[in-house]
């Protein structure tokens, strides 16, 4: 009788465990990740606070130091504008895609932004491309990426053909060609023009100017918060296509409104600061190594965070070890590379 009761008493102790955790497979994973965000929100305000303060000649306190912290907050503005963009955007176009390898860059965005400067400085000269740098031109080019991403989301994903693999090949291909298009223009400018247009093509946070923040920030919050409020889609959407399906899904209409969402974070962090293409593939496999979790409510916030600590860190080594002023992907690309080896050859597994 006594063995009968701890047999039958084993699944139930065993379900309230679960309950507890929840999201997690254990209250200690789930313990464990609330620590690590909390550390990483430690981490994130010091590097916030060290990037203001640091390196700072004025007196602490006096209007003169307050001064360039107010300078050097648009850079800690920039910093959090795109790791909250490529931290959402790609965890959610990696769930969208069932696929952990490829990052919305994959749809030509970053070869698309090339192609715009070259564009510029080929017809306009230097002159052209420091004019160009208006609130108008930043807009116009959210809403040609946007554009080019619709069009190729309605072509693709609409009707009884739809098919994801496809879109994702031809992004391949119309990057490709942009690439291509970008090279050729490179090849005629003068070396001063060129010398110009590399500084601009680079990753860079002192390319966000401050002007664009009251299109930017409202941008960025309304299209997060959106794609923050399909958590609990997503993790159904993350079965599979046939199980979201057979569950009550709609799989076709919320694949292509995450990635409407994606295209908008991607398009506006891409503008604002340059190509950023590892970043997100970081930061995305970073997140699913460290949450202990597939629920995508822990997933978000986590990115971003790690996003944050990772740009800012990367921004103040180039800026006050190697003085290269803020272009903060040529780090991300080096250290980031080698972290996620180091990470993956440690798990064994993506």
């Amino acid at each position: 009788m006594a063995n009968l009761l701890d047999v039958t008493s084993a699944p139930s102790t065993s379900r309230r465990t679960q309950g507890r955790s929840g999201a997690f497979h254990s209250s200690r994973v789930r313990n464990r990740y609330w620590a690590l965000l909390i550390v990483l929100l430690i981490a994130a305000v010091g590097c916030g606070g060290g990037l203001l303060a640091y390196g700072n000649p004025m007196p602490v306190g006096t209007p003169q130091f307050w001064l360039l912290a107010e300078r050097r907050l648009n850079s800690v503005i920039a910093i959090a504008v795109v790791a909250v963009c490529h931290a959402l955007a790609t965890i959610g176009f990696q769930t969208v895609t069932n696929n952990r390898i490829i990052t919305p860059s994959i749809m030509g965005f970053e070869a698309l932004y090339v192609a715009i400067h070259t564009t510029t400085v080929f017809i306009g000269g230097a002159t052209g491309l420091i004019a160009a740098r208006t609130l108008g031109t930043f807009v116009f080019q959210i809403v040609l990426m946007v554009g080019l991403a619709l069009l190729l989301y309605g072509w693709m994903l609409t009707g009884k053909n739809s098919n994801m693999h496809a879109m994702l090949l031809i992004g391949v291909v119309i990057g490709g060609g942009l690439g291509s298009l970008s090279t050729f223009m490179q090849r005629v400018l003068t070396p001063s023009e060129f010398d110009l247009l590399t500084a601009r093509l680079f990753g860079s946070v002192n390319n966000a100017d401050p002007d664009f923040y009251p299109i930017v920030i409202p941008v960025v919050l309304c299209a997060g918060a959106l794609l923050i409020a399909t958590s609990y889609k997503l993790n159904v959407l993350a079965l599979g296509r046939h199980a979201a399906v057979n569950l009550g899904l709609r799989h076709q209409a919320l694949s292509i409104y995450v990635l409407v969402l994606v295209t908008v974070l991607i398009a506006v962090s891409t503008a604002l600061v340059g190509p950023m293409s590892f970043l997100g593939f970081l930061v995305a496999t970073l997140t699913y190594q460290l949450a202990g979790t597939s629920d995508h409510r822990y997933l978000f916030p986590l990115s971003v965070v790690i996003g944050f600590v990772v740009l800012a860190g990367a921004y103040f080594l180039m800026n006050n070890v190697f003085s290269a002023q803020g272009a903060v992907s040529i780090i991300i690309e080096l250290v980031g590379g080698a972290l996620f080896l180091v990470v993956l050859l440690r798990k064994g597994s993506l």
